[in-house]
């Protein structure tokens, strides 16, 4: 019908059609199977404001047409044929003639044989979203969505399975518009398949604060938004995935996934289990993240809107270790599901429990250089850690639309987590002269539960004018430690002056936990049609203990002797009184906004131990701006800037000693000031269709005063080090990101991007009292190239060089290096049911002064598949890591700190394997 009314328009059209000379338009429309022309297709110019059609043409038998007489401005530029797919895109006219690279449309008997559907462009920007078409872009056969991204232009997804889109962590990973498996973003990527999916939309999800009012507060996280085809929304599919090989001089490997979901509608369930040694079993990098040790402190960092945040993080006294599950041996279980449904578009429900658990060991060598002035100490030490390891955690969400102006959501999160770790550990320090100057050895033995338990609820009231709101929050969050831990260690100090030996036995209970109860009230009102006023006020207190009871051994298995310097009971009270204003201004292509709250802080800090209390008050200051500009379509222009103050933590207040380690021990500062940052953020991205030519730009940058840094007091005659944070002024950070791409270069028929990138910090510490500065510079490209036929071949080639520069106030000399990664991956087809895959990465990393030798090692891996009755089932053979080359090392410049750290690593393996993929067809047959 639409067609009809376009085609009498025409007719209309072409009988009271007048002329201006103005500029004129060319172009071609080329068959995408024969490279031809395409005749006597009609090709018409409608504007872009009203729809109303400016032109209209037919294209000659070589498939070029051409318009006269356009005036200057916005359209939308239409192709249709009965025989080919219809193209729709937007194009600027300007005052000059306009000449519009050639139009590639597809027969609809192709499209209908590939059963396939590339009538849209592969990739558009709409406002501040990114689209991608996933078709568009080939993937083997029963690849998940991860596979799908690795392919499209500005994402980036690395080895741990950590996705980047336009430079930034992608922090949320949505399935039409819904979270799957709570707030974990690899579940959907590893656990979909990408042929289920119809879009990737890319954006930076706003706050639901943001999105309840229209008024922007800043708050956005870097969210994937997956769209499922239609056909896959109702009914079943999933995986079954066994794999073994049996194995020379190491454990046998196994790797074994089940996967299972059913939509209907607006309803979906999902389950998985999966269970491995290999390290290659499914573990998004969210849950390692949160397996990933983090010590036990509590941390508080304080939001523009004065609400504090706590968190694990930083030198704890459980001394539990940090876990980088690409080092070491695992054996992982990891089981969950997901159930979310919507019902008479008012209330929506999700539930997502999700059980983990891990045994991990790690053998890893430590090489430490420092420079201490004119000295310089060089350590080495030997870890090897036993890991055993459980977590429980579930989400729900409850959201109801009460009726048209009231809605209501809550929100509950639980997570239990349990760890038990043995250590053994030596070390050795020598001097500058290579004279030994300190010996130890230890063993630990760690105990601990952790909870982390939160309740949400907010309530959102519309008035009756527009865009004047009403919203409530009540938050509550609590975070819960219990441990026991064991240190026995030998120190050996030899100091001809004052040598000693010293043994520890003792027994460490540790008992920590916070809770935050906030709430929160905005109000927003409308002043004029473009222009609306946001009030605030959030109340929030904040309390909790930290508690260390140290005893030594009286008797074999008996600790009951206090050790008083080591003993410590700590209590803290915060109150935050915020109110806040933002005034706000939206108006077709531009929006900005500018606002400020103002936190008044009072801290009750009490060291119980020694009948001490440290009383505060702060003001803190939290300006905020942004400025946002879609000047044309697939176009868009945006400036951030955040004011936000950090609280020092509960571990970096307490005047307490960490003698884990006694030549690196570690005491609190209640002196501590909070630190505030200045940020800047720009980005600029565009995408032209008629090129397929898409381009983005970024740039952050922060200044921080007052920030937390360390004194680190090192005698150099013994090797002892003690380290206490202090403030200091001067700490920037700079990160430059810009993404360059086409999606098919002519003649060469090739996929290209590239990135260039620029990363600077300027760092200072105290070294024994002295001021340390550091400057650091991190620069490189990314350049990838692709090219692929569907059942045919896929081929890709990448690369990224940096240059890495380290200066230091300590060394007049800067220490710097080149590291480069290339990557080859290809898969060819055979016969449509055999496949053959290898993927190769060669890493290099320049020596430096502090090392002898550079870093050169590849990783080859390769597989080789045969397809069953149109892909359902799949055997397969493959082998990682084929030249044994698979190494663990790490080396890093921290002020004036060197380290280089060698881990054990899986090396090659065989496994055999044979993979289920099933689906219903129910849901397409239907249609």
């Amino acid at each position: 019908m639409i067609k009809k009314i376009l085609l009498l328009s025409i007719l209309l059209l072409s009988i009271t059609f007048t002329f201006s000379q103005v500029s004129s338009v060319k172009g071609s429309l080329r068959d995408t199977v024969s490279n031809t022309g395409v005749s006597n297709a009609v090709v018409a110019l409608v504007t872009l404001k009203d729809s109303v059609l400016k032109k209209f043409t037919r294209s000659k038998p070589d498939g070029s047409y051409s318009f006269k007489d356009v005036k200057p401005g916005n359209y939308i530029l239409m192709v249709m044929h009965p025989l080919f797919a219809d193209f729709i895109d937007n194009i600027e006219i300007k005052n000059a003639d306009e000449l519009i690279p050639a139009i590639p449309v597809t027969s609809k008997s192709k499209l209908m044989a590939a059963i396939i559907l590339k009538t849209g462009s592969p990739m558009r920007i709409k406002g501040d979203t990114t689209i991608y078409t996933a078709d568009s872009f080939n993937v083997t056969a029963n690849a998940n969505v991860e596979e799908l991204l690795k392919k499209l232009p500005g994402i980036q997804v690395d080895k741990n399975g950590e996705i980047k889109a336009m430079g930034e962590k992608v922090e949320k990973v949505l399935v039409d518009g819904e979270e799957f498996f709570g707030d974990d973003p690899g579940m959907a990527v590893k656990n979909l398949r990408g042929d289920a999916v119809k879009e990737v939309q890319v954006f930076d999800k706003k706050s639901e604060q943001a999105e309840f009012t229209g008024i922007d507060d800043g708050k956005t996280q870097k969210t994937i938004n997956l769209k499922l085809k239609d056909d896959r929304k109702t009914g079943y599919f999933g995986k079954v995935d066994l794999s073994g090989g049996l194995q020379k001089n190491i454990d046998d490997r196994y790797n074994n996934n089940i996967l299972y979901s059913t939509f209907k509608g607006k309803r979906k369930l999902s389950g998985f289990f999966l269970n491995g040694n290999t390290g290659q079993d499914g573990l998004s990098w969210e849950d390692g993240d949160k397996y990933g040790g983090g010590n036990d402190n509590v941390g508080m960092n304080m939001d523009e809107d004065g609400g504090v945040m706590y968190s694990w993080n930083g030198g704890g006294s459980d001394d539990e270790p940090y876990v980088n599950t690409e080092n070491g041996f695992i054996k992982n279980i990891n089981a969950g599901a997901n159930y979310s449904n919507k019902w008479n578009d008012k209330k929506t429900l999700n539930f997502s429990p999700k059980f983990n658990q891990q045994n991990y060991t790690n053998t890893t060598q430590t090489l430490t250089q420092q420079q201490v002035g004119n000295s310089i100490l060089n350590s080495v030490s030997n870890d090897t850690n036993n890991i055993r390891r459980s977590n429980f955690k579930t989400k729900l969400t409850y959201d109801v639309k009460i009726d048209s102006m009231n809605t209501l959501k809550v929100t509950g999160n639980a997570n239990f987590y349990h760890n038990e770790n043995e250590s053994f550990s030596n070390s050795i320090t020598n001097n500058t002269e290579g004279v030994k100057i300190n010996s130890r050895d230890a063993i630990t033995k760690n105990n601990n539960n952790k909870s982390a338990l939160n309740a949400n609820l907010i309530f959102k009231h519309k008035f009756k004018k527009a865009r004047r709101t009403l919203s409530l929050t009540a938050d509550w969050n609590y975070l819960g430690t219990e441990g026991t831990n064991y240190l026995q260690s030998t120190n050996v100090s030899f100091d001809p002056d004052f040598p000693y030996l010293q043994a520890v036995d003792q027994k460490i209970d540790a008992n920590k936990s916070s809770n935050k109860i906030t709430g929160k009230l905005v109000y927003t009102e409308p002043l004029t049609k473009k222009l609306s006023l946001e009030f605030g006020y959030q109340v929030s207190y904040n309390f909790g203990n930290n508690d260390q009871l140290t005893y030594a051994k009286s008797a074999p298995g008996k600790y009951d002797l206090p050790v008083d310097t080591l003993t410590n009971q700590f209590k803290t009270t915060i109150w935050i009184n915020t109110p806040s204003a933002k005034l706000s201004y939206s108006f077709k292509k531009l929006k900005f906004n500018f606002g400020a709250g103002v936190g008044f802080t009072n801290y009750d800090l009490r060291d119980k131990t020694f009948s001490k209390e440290y009383l505060r008050n702060y003001t803190n200051f939290f300006p905020s701006a942004g400025f946002t500009y879609n000047y044309k379509s697939n176009h868009s222009f945006r400036i951030n800037y955040n004011g936000s103050t950090s609280q020092p933590t509960i571990n970096q207040l307490q005047p307490l000693r960490n003698n884990t380690d006694r030549f690196d021990q570690y005491i609190g500062n209640p002196n501590l000031k909070p630190s505030f940052a200045n940020t800047f953020n720009i980005q600029h991205n565009g995408y032209n269709f008629i090129k397929d030519l898409w381009a983005y730009q970024s740039a952050n940058v922060s200044f921080t005063s007052n920030s937390f840094t360390n004194n680190i007091s090192i005698d150099t005659a013994t090797g002892e080090k003690i380290t206490q944070p202090v403030n200091t002024n001067g700490n920037i950070s700079l990160t430059l990101y810009m993404g360059l791409g086409k999606q098919k270069v002519k003649k060469l028929n090739i996929n290209f991007n590239t990135g260039p990138f620029l990363n600077y910090t300027k760092f200072s510490n105290f070294l024994n009292n002295r001021k340390s500065t550091s400057n650091t510079i991190s620069t490189g490209i990314n350049v990838y190239l692709g090219k692929s036929k569907d059942k045919k071949y896929d081929f890709s080639l990448s690369d990224n060089l940096g240059y890495n520069n380290n200066k230091t106030t300590e060394n007049s000399n800067s220490n710097h290096y080149y590291t480069n990664n290339v990557s080859f991956n290809a898969t060819v087809y055979y016969k449509k049911v055999w496949s053959i895959n290898s993927d190769y990465q060669y890493y290099s990393r320049q020596k430096t002064a502090q090392t002898g030798s550079s870093i050169n090692n590849s990783l080859w891996n390769a597989r080789i598949q045969r397809t069953f009755k149109n892909n359902e089932f799949t055997v397969y053979a493959k082998v990682r890591d084929i030249l044994n080359q698979n190494i663990g090392i790490d080396r890093n410049f921290y002020g004036n700190t060197f380290t280089e750290i060698r881990n054990d690593r899986l090396k090659r393996y065989f496994l055999i394997g044979f993979a289920w993929d099933f689906k219903n067809k129910s849901g397409a047959a239907k249609k």
